[in-house]
């Protein structure tokens, strides 16, 4: 989900379960977002009349929608005509304050092993901006709390320094807005706006990459704050090095300052993360609840997040009692409840069976190429058949890094695209896992 129009279809999407064709047409063909900022999503259609039927009859659900992609309550404005569009439009032209998203402080982020070295570096810069680790780049997959940092940075920074200017933007956005400039003839206010920052704060920078004229802006943008010790602070699903579409001198860079990762959490830490979103919820879970919770969702705390949620809902709307039962019931879109998930054993013992090898051979440091091939194998399926997080995976390998394991995952992904034959033999040694059910 990379842009506002696709947030939008994806709203669309849901509404249309429930609604006729005919209706959906009727009164959303021509109702286009126009901004999905601070906790509240703006939309336009050309008529009084639509705009108060979408209000009255659905607001509360394109919210409920909104509420659940992202795990936060939304509200929703429609503007009519225009008029009131132009006028919107001009008010927040200059509008460069950072969003204000509740719960994204540095109160409230959890700290674990595998977000504590990403914590650091973002209290660090928080501190000190534009003195220490200028550029910070925080990457990791999605749903690990990239974005919470960076905006716990920007609230910090806000609040001791309230005269500081803050930009915000998403990558794809930083694209929208220069060809939006280049369309209206406005690029030197473009630019004024991200090179007078004091900080810079841009999520998701992998949706520059590839893109000439954006990457050129950023390359400049980049330079004119670096040079006046204005911090920037950048995050992305991957390191700068695996970015293969983004320009050397852009990735050299971001690579000038401290680059930070964030994994998923270990169970400790996702228990803490439940518990914390339900007492912020107020609703106490049980022992048991928190842990078939955490034990279920590995690599994903928005989805901690949303089932959380989903329990409160089902408590509130259905005085329904949180169960094990009601748990699954909230988390069957997110996880595999009563389906089976192979142990590493069971992989690492199927796989070795496979190749004419011994377990012990796999999890050791032989350096022989089938061997070696073997062992890329095993991990590869630990990753893609059970909720192992990288770290995981590589303490069944004697203790290997998660570096090392998503290397091995990579290539075996490469070879299946490239080689029949590794493909056949994934299949294979799936089917074989799967028999043991």
């Amino acid at each position: 989900m990379n842009s506002l129009n696709d947030i939008w279809n994806s709203v669309l999407a849901v509404l249309g379960q429930n609604l006729t064709a005919t209706a959906l047409n009727t009164w959303f063909s021509d109702c286009t977002p126009v901004e999905l900022k601070n906790n509240r999503i703006v939309l336009h259609t050309p008529t009084d009349f639509k705009r108060d039927i979408i209000q009255q009859r659905f607001a509360g659900d394109i919210a409920a929608v909104l509420s659940d992609l992202f795990s936060t309550e939304f509200k929703v404005t429609v503007l009519a005509g225009k008029e009131e569009l132009d006028s919107y439009l001009a008010e927040t032209a200059n509008d460069d304050t950072l969003p204000e998203v509740a719960g994204f402080t540095f109160d409230n982020f959890v700290v674990g092993p595998s977000n504590k070295y990403a914590h650091a570096a973002a209290l660090a810069v928080a501190e000190n901006p534009g003195n220490v680790y200028n550029p910070l780049f925080i990457y990791g997959n999605s749903g690990l709390g990239k974005t919470h940092l960076l905006l716990a940075i920007g609230q910090s920074i806000h609040t001791r320094r309230p005269g500081d200017k803050i930009v915000y933007v998403k990558g794809d956005d930083f694209t929208n807005e220069l060809i939006h400039a280049i369309q209206t003839g406005s690029t030197e206010e473009f630019r004024q706006k991200y090179r007078s920052a004091d900080l810079l704060l841009m999520d998701d920078i992998q949706f520059i990459a590839g893109k000439q004229q954006t990457q050129e802006e950023f390359f400049h943008t980049f330079n004119a704050l670096y040079e006046d010790s204005k911090q920037i602070v950048v995050t992305s699903d991957r390191p700068p090095l695996e970015m293969n579409k983004l320009e050397d001198r852009i990735r050299t860079r971001l690579e000038w300052g401290l680059m930070a990762d964030v994994q998923p959490p270990d169970l400790e830490t996702r228990m803490a993360i439940t518990r914390n979103k339900a007492a912020q919820l107020g609703m106490p879970l049980a022992d048991e609840i928190v842990e078939f919770i955490s034990e279920n969702i590995t690599s994903n705390i928005r989805q901690l997040e949303g089932v959380v949620k989903k329990l409160t809902a089902y408590r509130d709307l259905l005085d329904d009692e949180v169960s094990i039962t009601s748990v699954k019931r909230a988390l069957k879109d997110v996880m595999r409840i009563d389906t089976f998930v192979p142990t590493a054993d069971i992989i690492i013992g199927e796989t070795a069976r496979y190749y004419g090898l011994t377990e012990e051979a796999i999890r050791g440091q032989s350096r022989q190429k089938n061997t070696a091939t073997a062992r890329q194998v095993a991990m590869y399926l630990c990753r893609t058949l059970t909720n192992l997080s990288l770290v995981d995976i590589g303490a069944q390998f004697e203790g290997r890094n998660h570096a090392t394991v998503l290397a091995s995952v990579r290539k075996i992904e490469d070879l299946m695209q490239s080689s029949p034959d590794m493909a056949g033999t994934i299949r294979d040694i799936s089917s074989n896992i799967s028999s043991k059910n």
